[in-house]
């Protein structure tokens, strides 16, 4: 499998494309973990709602049980006192609740970042280095071919060449035909440039 080319200048271009899309995929995940670990500080307030609820349901359930010793009033003045035990639970629901929007909205964003920049790697540099390796592949084992796979190579580049400079090199074409070495390898030679070969 041929990743890189032989050409320097074109393997280089390639490394920095590959180093960029390394660095920003890094850059990202780091991002995300910052943007992450500063959205979920915003439920301290949601923790503090859950500390007050708790705090008070247990605050009104000790009263609660301590008044329904009372003789005579002790067991309305204990269903009264349930009633703020409740409001207590309400209270701590509703920071849970917050907790629970806060962290959603905390893995979200951290998933945004990420995802933004991957979704341009994937869409605009991985297509070009898929394309580049399955085409520099398939031209190295022709090129390992011989003569066959040369003469593959030539004909692909009399194909693909725009038809103006086709039409220009008449002669290119008829030493094709004609199977002369020098013209075979001329063109070859110009089927694996396009690839970044040798």
């Amino acid at each position: 499998m041929k990743v890189y080319a032989d050409r320097p200048a074109r393997r280089a271009a390639q490394l920095l494309a590959d180093l960029f899309a390394l660095g920003l995929t890094t850059a990202a995940v780091w991002l995300a973990v910052q943007v992450h670990t500063e959205v979920l500080r915003m439920r301290a307030p949601g923790d503090g709602l859950v500390d007050a609820g708790s705090g008070l349901r247990s605050t009104f359930d000790s009263a609660a049980g301590k008044a329904g010793g009372i003789p005579l009033i002790g067991d309305a003045l204990a269903g009264a006192l349930h009633t703020g035990s409740a409001a207590g639970t309400k209270l701590a629901d509703a920071g849970h609740w917050q907790i629970d929007a806060v962290t959603d909205l905390a893995w979200w964003m951290a998933v945004f970042v990420v995802a933004l920049p991957v979704v341009f790697l994937l869409v605009s540099w991985l297509p070009l280095r898929w394309r580049f390796t399955r085409g520099a592949t398939a031209a190295a084992r022709l090129r390992s071919q011989g003569e066959d796979g040369l003469d593959l190579l030539a004909l692909r580049a009399l194909v693909t060449r725009p038809l103006p400079r086709v039409a220009k090199a008449g002669e290119l074409t008829a030493g094709w035909r004609k199977h002369d070495p020098a013209v075979i390898d001329r063109l070859a030679g110009w089927e694996l440039r396009r690839h970044g070969l040798r």
